[in-house]
């Protein structure tokens, strides 16, 4: 229907005429402008400090420490956003297998674990570490890698990657 002219919606539909022919044919062109404009407006991760702009705004100023995945395409462009788990203000309880559930749900290329330390410390705890390590062992058994690990605070963030230690 999206191809066809107003003519032949009229002639091939009983019931339309000219008038709901051309509201069908605008609609349709709005859907598919929608969806561009979509499509474009998923944001290009090329570096940590682009992760950091794209979610900062999600996870800076909590309270609680919370768990998040950014999933990626292969373009590097992100797929979802979601927030894994909330806990209390010094740590949260991170399941690897259901991160890799939500990679997996949505068809994700790679992924970049991001969490927050509502008290501003930047530097990465022993939990952070271990965990880090047993999500990127998963990731790599399944082809989604993770290209890094963002810690944010009201200070700015620490990247696993930038300091090498992916």
């Amino acid at each position: 229907m999206a191809c066809m002219s107003i003519r032949d919606m009229c002639r091939r539909f009983h019931g339309i005429g000219p008038a709901k022919a051309i509201t069908i044919a605008a609609a349709l062109e709005l859907g598919g402008r929608r969806k561009d404009v979509k499509e474009n407006r998923k944001p290009l991760i090329r570096c940590a400090a682009d992760a950091y702009s794209h979610i900062r705004s999600s996870v800076e100023n909590l309270p609680t420490e919370e768990f998040w995945v950014m999933l990626l395409s292969r373009a590097n462009r992100v797929i979802e956003c979601e927030c894994i788990s909330r806990g209390g203000t010094a740590a949260t309880v991170v399941e690897p297998k259901i991160v890799i559930k939500r990679a997996i749900e949505h068809m994700a290329s790679s992924m970049i674990l991001v969490h927050n330390h509502p008290s501003g410390n930047l530097t990465p705890s022993m939990q952070d570490d271990a965990l880090t390590r047993k999500l990127r062992e998963a990731g790599s058994i399944l082809e989604i890698p993770v290209i890094d690990h963002l810690i944010i605070s009201p200070e700015g963030f620490y990247s696993y990657a930038d300091e090498g230690r992916l």
